[in-house]
């Protein structure tokens, strides 16, 4: 359970952030996928106002992070920030904004990997990875693991638990568990337990003209960043790391402007109340703040509170296979302990 139980749907970030300041005060701390009118956004300024040490945030177009560092600095002069461009979907790009935050901070105690991407058609990262995998876990997996030294340097000097990695999934990892056969989606065959739910709405099963099925890539990616979670959780906690991961609800934003229109209202009928970026922010805050975490209590947060997640995302085999592949399509490996 979480410290405020009575914290949901319409809850403000920059409640959060206010009632856990000790906890963003002093602190080195990094969003990535910032823009503006997004879950970025408001994660960006409810950390901003509470004074951390440096707020770094990472995103892949310099003038929407400039657009969002702006308004930080207008609304809550004083803050360090610094805005650093990376692209995920290029493992070279990720490694060189690591080196930029290397120079600015050595120590990190909160990363939100907020980041994310959904693509109506095929697309492929620099290295040849299906986008929608390749973006919300591949390149979010390398950027974890090259800022992990610092995340262990920041626990170090921490209570255990208090340094924490953050990672947004979504609702929609239940339509997908990992096609690990296929996971570029390039229509294999693959086993009955990597198949997508056997009901879900028509739009969400139509492919493209090449078979592509833009849904469930989507669908795997969330999946990914579960398992992703529960394998930090099971792992780093002997470094004193904790990890959350989250769906931030029904949020009015830009992510899904590629969708067809049968696809965004499909998708417009799962929520009855669209959140603004303050309020999908709030499931973040309490991720990486709230003291009450610091112990492992859950894997999966929804509303500010925990949720059960899909079965597939809590598979510890899975999660071990999923941590494997990444190790090889980032062909590095991932010390985690």
């Amino acid at each position: 359970m979480t410290s405020k139980p009575e914290w949901g749907l319409k809850t403000s970030a920059l409640s959060v952030a206010e009632e856990y300041a000790d906890r963003v005060r002093g602190k080195n701390i990094i969003v990535t996928g910032v823009a503006p009118q997004g879950v970025g956004e408001g994660t960006a300024l409810a950390f901003a106002s509470q004074q951390p040490a440096n707020l770094l945030l990472l995103s892949r177009t310099k003038e929407k992070l400039e657009a969002i560092a702006d308004i930080i600095q207008t609304t809550y002069p004083g803050v360090s920030v610094r805005t650093i461009v990376v692209d995920l979907a290029s493992q070279t790009s990720i490694r060189k904004a690591v080196e930029e935050v290397k120079d600015t901070i050595s120590t990190l105690d909160i990363l939100v990997n907020n980041a994310g991407v959904t693509r109506r058609l095929r697309h492929w990262t620099e290295e040849g990875i299906e986008t929608q995998f390749g973006v919300n876990h591949i390149g979010t997996f390398l950027l974890t693991s090259l800022l992990f030294p610092l995340l262990k340097a920041a626990a170090e000097k921490s209570p255990p638990g208090a340094t924490r990695v953050i990672n947004l999934s979504s609702h929609g990892h239940m339509l997908s568990p990992i096609r690990f056969h296929d996971y570029n989606m390039e229509n294999k065959e693959i086993p009955q337990e990597e198949k997508p739910a056997a009901r879900m709405p028509p739009a969400f099963a139509k492919a493209s003209d090449d078979g592509y099925l833009s849904t469930i890539a989507y669908a795997q990616s969330k999946t990914a960043n579960i398992l992703f979670t529960l394998y930090l959780q099971e792992h780093a906690k002997a470094s004193g790391i904790m990890s959350y991961a989250l769906h931030p609800g029904g949020v009015i934003s830009s992510l899904g402007r590629e969708h067809d229109k049968d696809v965004a209202e499909t998708i417009a009928a799962t929520s009855k109340y669209w959140k603004n970026s303050d309020e999908g922010a709030s499931t973040s805050l309490v991720a990486a703040l709230d003291p009450a975490l610091d112990e492992c209590r859950g894997l999966y947060l929804a509303d500010c509170q925990f949720f059960q997640c899909a079965e597939h995302a809590r598979s510890r085999d899975a999660a071990q296979k999923l941590w494997e592949l990444s190790e090889k399509l980032m062909g590095d490996k991932f010390i985690v302990e």
